[in-house]
């Protein structure tokens, strides 16, 4: 189960997974591949984790590590909408902070 920020608890969907990273990989030169790899690899995340439950913050995190690793601009498609941007600032900060790292 997922945990989310309201508290609310809910399956984890892999499907609801992959429909925000295609979004944030649209018009990029990121093959399908990688994502459904990515996604596995959250998902052994959770198996091997043997937690029944997981705060939606927790699959967030692993799903930003990954995107950086594949795509900058997907990485900052998905951090504008998990994290909820509000600002051109916040924009900004993130991607410095890409930069730098």
């Amino acid at each position: 189960m997922v945990i989310k920020q309201n508290g609310e608890r809910q399956a984890f969907s892999a499907e609801k997974l992959r429909n925000g990273l295609l979004r944030a990989i649209e018009k990029r030169p990121v093959s399908v591949n990688k994502i459904n790899q990515l996604i596995e690899d959250i998902e052994n995340r959770l198996r091997i984790s043997g937690d029944r439950e997981v705060a939606s913050r927790k699959i967030g995190e692993w799903v930003m590590a990954g995107l950086k690793n594949i795509d900058h601009v997907a990485y900052i498609r998905f951090a504008s909408v998990y994290l909820s941007f509000q600002d051109v600032e916040a924009f900004i900060n993130t991607i410095a902070e890409l930069r730098r790292n």
